[in-house]
């Protein structure tokens, strides 16, 4: 078997569209393309029949009582805003404005926040461990008698860390509290149960679980509570009247299909990348010395490996390894030289952040794949280590952090 370059290993960025799922979504396209709005004619009927049977697939897979508990969405992002902007709106007439959320979020439910505290809102931002994990003692300790939701995301999109939602998601509702959980990373490659974890809102997105991109939903929980929302796009009233707008029906059956797809397959393919991602990390740990791994060991997505390389510049190694699609930690959402805040908040040093590369495995790739790229990774950082004085410092043992340097070191 030859191997195809490019190399995708930025599975956790976007996902292909699974075969099956497009095959699913052909269709829809071109026969069945009436508006499931339309009540009066068969073309709106099949899209309508369409649109419910995905409902049910998405709501199976994350274990919500009714399929009405899915709500049709953009996307995960869409889904965040409505998920928190929604329920402050709804309460706005009470007294509970406090927000908890956690530093490593991503910036859908941090951009969210913000902009709620301009409006009035007050929001806790938790800490996080070294490993990227919240403490559900701190959330506990958060809460107080204005609180009115918190949010944790399932796992995080740069070091894969798995948060202990279960555990968050019993003490919210011990205290009255609403709990959002953005988990478009998780949903479809972790076991996600709205019911057993305890979650009243949930985003998630198709494009990370081989669907394609533009469509999402949030699970709005029905019953013991009933989450009340606020509509942030009006108009027919479509989906409960929380999210007006035409449906897009051929992502919404491939936003079915992929999920049906996961639930099915999700034992047999977490075990095959996570063997792929075992294999990549010991082929760099096994030749490349100083190698660090961001995130946790033991709480992690199956394909997300983020590794400092010291004494590499992230960028130089990306632009080192230009037939590998992979992402770099030093400037994430923006052309900065900032390192990421997720890094940062984990408390990686920037020096270490700014060598950091994500590696996203995913359904369609191989050993052979892992093998090239680790081939490719070791040459690649010999090389571009050759060139630093530092490295060679720190393999003689001398400690760079109590060196003076004598003109103003900056990046």
């Amino acid at each position: 078997m030859t191997l195809k370059l490019p190399i995708y290993f930025d599975n956790q960025a976007s996902t292909p569209v699974d075969p099956r799922v497009l095959t699913a979504m052909l269709p829809y396209f071109t026969e069945h393309f009436g508006n499931p709005s339309s009540r009066s004619h068969a073309f709106g009927w099949v899209a309508e029949e369409a649109v419910e049977r995905a409902r049910e697939q998405v709501a199976a897979l994350i274990g919500a009582k009714t399929p009405k508990e899915i709500v049709w969405t953009s996307g995960a992002t869409e889904a965040t805003n409505l998920a928190i902007k929604g329920a402050v709106e709804a309460n706005k007439h009470g007294d509970r404005n406090h927000l908890i959320t956690q530093k490593t979020e991503h910036k859908a439910t941090l951009d969210t926040c913000k902009h709620l505290e301009k409006l009035g809102c007050s929001v806790t931002y938790l800490d996080v461990d070294a490993e990227g994990r919240v403490n559900p003692d701190d959330v506990r300790a958060a809460i107080t008698d204005q609180t009115l939701l918190v949010s944790v995301m399932l796992a995080n999109n740069e070091v894969g860390t798995v948060q202990p939602i279960a555990e968050i998601g019993r003490l919210c509702h011990e205290r009255g509290v609403l709990f959002h959980c953005d988990a478009a990373q998780g949903v479809g490659k972790l076991p996600f149960d709205v019911e057993a974890m305890c979650v009243d809102l949930a985003s998630i997105s198709a494009h990370k679980i081989y669907g394609p991109k533009g469509v999402g939903a949030l699970f709005v929980r029905n019953e013991r509570p009933r989450v009340q929302l606020v509509a942030q796009i009006d108009g027919g009233g479509h989906e409960r009247k929380m999210r007006s707008g035409t449906l897009n029906v051929p992502g919404i059956v491939g936003f079915g299909k992929a999920c049906e797809l996961c639930g099915l397959e999700m034992a047999e393919e977490t075990r095959r990348i996570e063997a792929l991602r075992d294999r990549l990390e010991r082929g760099l740990f096994d030749n490349i010395d100083l190698l660090h791994v961001n995130g946790s060991r033991s709480h992690r997505l199956p394909g997300n490996l983020n590794v400092s390389f010291p004494y590499v510049e992230g960028e130089s190694l990306m632009m080192a390894l230009k037939d590998v699609a992979i992402s770099s930690g030093s400037a994430c959402t923006s052309a900065s030289l900032e390192p990421s805040y997720v890094l940062r908040a984990m408390g990686v040093s920037d020096d270490l952040a700014h060598t950091s590369i994500r590696f996203g495995l995913g359904r369609f790739n191989t050993e052979e794949e892992v093998d090239h790229v680790v081939r490719l990774a070791i040459e690649k950082v010999r090389k571009l280590r050759d060139l630093s004085p530092l490295y060679e410092m720190a393999k003689e043992g001398i400690d760079l952090s109590k060196i003076e340097w004598n003109s103003p070191h900056h990046h």
